[in-house]
């Protein structure tokens, strides 16, 4: 059933049929050039196809037959850039000379009755038009038109131009000479350094006129940037000023392209002056599309600062960098490929060198997969304080081989994201609440009233505080120090940012200074005391208590024991820990 339906559609597509395989056989029949009388033969056959076809005004058609008999030339060492429009107007000439000196006689080129062997090189009777073997790597050998034939098709042309066309003959490929080639004086159509006197004088004035247009088209573009200045819109004024450059010397540049046809020039020097319009033409639309995607970037980034969602800091950016580099190497390519070079082939030979392009990128494919892990895994967002490998600080900007990390000092460090996604990372920036954690020194001479008194008002200062953690804090004498009895504060802090941190622990800092001051408690620092047991001439002094007899030291001790009258094990009730007051 299926093989049915199968043959059925061919038939519809016009297939099915003999007519319609020998159709689509006849446009996909390679040029036969096995020998040189089928070479030969299939470029007297393409050439006839195309001055059929010129005549007609079919475009296409004389496209393609041209385009066969292209095919039956050896291009030696030229340059694939100018392959084109040598082997064209190379067919065109070397068809008018074959129609001018012989009419061919098939049979007599080999193979043939008289010569049954293939030759290496075989030379058209009383010419130097040339078919010679070439034998190319991985397939047969063919016969083409040699390169030598190729260069000098216009000379041979020049010399039998003056000659009639043979009966019997295709009476040439449609050559006409240009007309104003036919009205100059003789003494304009003399050859200078390659190229006829008023052709020099062609190129003089379309090259000034080149300009004029690049003048005309500035003005132009200043005009139109006038309008462009009262919309409310700014991204259409910045891509004129980022464009209006390049696109006043891609117009001048594409005026002399077209205006170069019209002088008739050829050979090396044509396909020099060619070449370099094109590629200036190509180096403007890529600079312009890289201005452009530069703009779209920008324009990503804005977004992303207005967007509530962090993670569009850190995708904007990576997002405009791909922009850009995928505009510049679409943008190469397609200039390669319109400067006539392969770029498939450029594509394999990067496909068959992978592997080892893939050993000298590990690193680089290793960071751009430690920057596919960071955007998934997120451990951090731009702007977070963060601390790993020994870094830091703030980051500033996640990329595609690297994130750059602005220190405390104010410098950039940039780590390769294979590093960082293989560190433990510390992101303080992703705290709930931000710890504090102080020791207050107060003099030794400080009474214990003052003390419960002076920790019960910090623990209110901190409760008064809006970015302080309720739930969980401490205030608590802590320990006799050397110079100092020690009270020790560990509380947190709920902020967005170290800048409120400092904020916030200033204004606790700042109330405590206060209570201090209302409760008159003073602030120790680190001093030593010396204790002078006498002086000359003076006598011993007597220490406070030191005449008490072992009993009564050992009564007044007791009194600070269980039901002691001195003993307040849980203070004078001043200060309530803040774990033991009721919510």
């Amino acid at each position: 059933m299926s093989k049915w339906l199968i043959l059925s559609w061919f038939f519809f597509l016009g297939l099915g049929t003999e007519s319609g395989f020998s159709q689509v056989t006849s446009l996909l029949a390679p040029v036969k050039t096995e020998s040189p009388k089928e070479t030969m033969h299939s470029f007297m056959k393409s050439m006839e196809a195309y001055r059929i076809a010129k005549k007609a005004g079919n475009a296409h058609e004389a496209r393609e037959a041209i385009d066969r008999a292209r095919r039956t030339f050896n291009y030696g060492d030229t340059p694939t850039v100018g392959r084109y429009d040598l082997g064209n107007r190379g067919a065109v000439y070397l068809k008018e000379v074959l129609d001018r000196v012989i009419v061919v006689d098939y049979k007599r080129i080999p193979p043939s009755k008289d010569e049954p062997d293939l030759p290496v090189v075989w030379r058209l009777k009383g010419t130097e038009i040339a078919i010679g073997r070439v034998q190319q790597e991985g397939s047969s050998a063919k016969y083409l038109f040699t390169h030598s034939t190729l260069l000098r098709a216009r000379d041979f042309f020049e010399t039998v131009r003056h000659l009639p066309y043979l009966k019997g003959t295709g009476q040439g490929a449609g050559y006409s000479e240009p007309i104003i080639q036919r009205v100059l004086p003789k003494i304009m159509r003399q050859g200078f350094a390659g190229l006829d006197l008023w052709q020099w004088f062609g190129l003089f004035i379309l090259g000034s006129m080149g300009f004029l247009i690049r003048k005309l088209a500035s003005g132009l573009i200043t005009i139109f940037k006038r309008f462009t200045s009262w919309s409310k819109l700014d991204w259409d004024d910045r891509i004129l000023n980022a464009i209006d450059q390049q696109l006043a010397i891609a117009l001048m540049a594409l005026f002399w392209l077209v205006s170069i046809n019209l002088l008739g020039i050829e050979g090396n020097i044509y396909l020099l002056l060619k070449f370099t319009i094109k590629a200036i033409i190509n180096f403007c639309i890529v600079w312009m599309a890289y201005s452009i995607s530069a703009i779209f970037s920008e324009y990503l980034q804005r977004k992303a600062q207005k967007s509530e969602f962090k993670i569009d800091n850190q995708l904007a950016p990576m997002l405009g960098k791909t922009v850009r580099i995928l505009t510049l190497i679409f943008g190469t390519l397609m200039a390669l490929q319109n400067l006539d070079y392969n770029v498939m082939s450029v594509v394999a030979g990067l496909g068959l060198g992978g592997l080892a392009f893939a050993l000298a990128a590990k690193d680089t494919a290793a960071n751009i997969f430690g920057s596919i892990m960071i955007l998934s895994d997120r451990p951090f967002k731009v702007g977070d304080w963060v601390k790993f490998a020994g870094v830091e600080g703030v980051i500033e900007e996640v990329g595609f081989r690297s994130t750059k990390v602005r220190t405390f000092y104010n410098s950039i460090i940039c780590i390769p994201n294979s590093v960082v996604a293989n560190e433990n990372i510390d992101n303080y920036g992703r705290r709930q609440w931000r710890r504090v954690k102080s020791n207050l020194g107060i003099t030794y001479d400080t009474p214990p009233e003052k003390i419960e008194a002076f920790l019960e008002g910090i623990k209110n200062v901190i409760k008064a505080n809006q970015k302080s953690r309720k739930d969980y804090y401490h205030v608590v004498f802590e320990g006799f120090g050397p110079s100092a009895l020690d009270i020790m504060l560990y509380f947190f802090l709920k902020v967005d940012d170290w800048s409120e941190e400092l904020v916030e622990r200033q204004n606790i800092y700042l109330e405590i200074l206060r209570l201090a001051s209302d409760l008159g408690i003073d602030f120790a620092f680190p001093t030593q005391s010396l204790h002078v047991e006498s002086f000359p001439g003076k006598d011993k002094v007597i220490r406070h208590n030191e005449q008490w007899s072992p009993s009564a030291l050992k009564e007044e001790a007791k009194l600070f024991g269980p039901e002691g009258k001195s003993s307040k094990p849980k203070g004078l009730g001043i200060f309530v820990p803040p774990h033991l007051e009721k919510s």
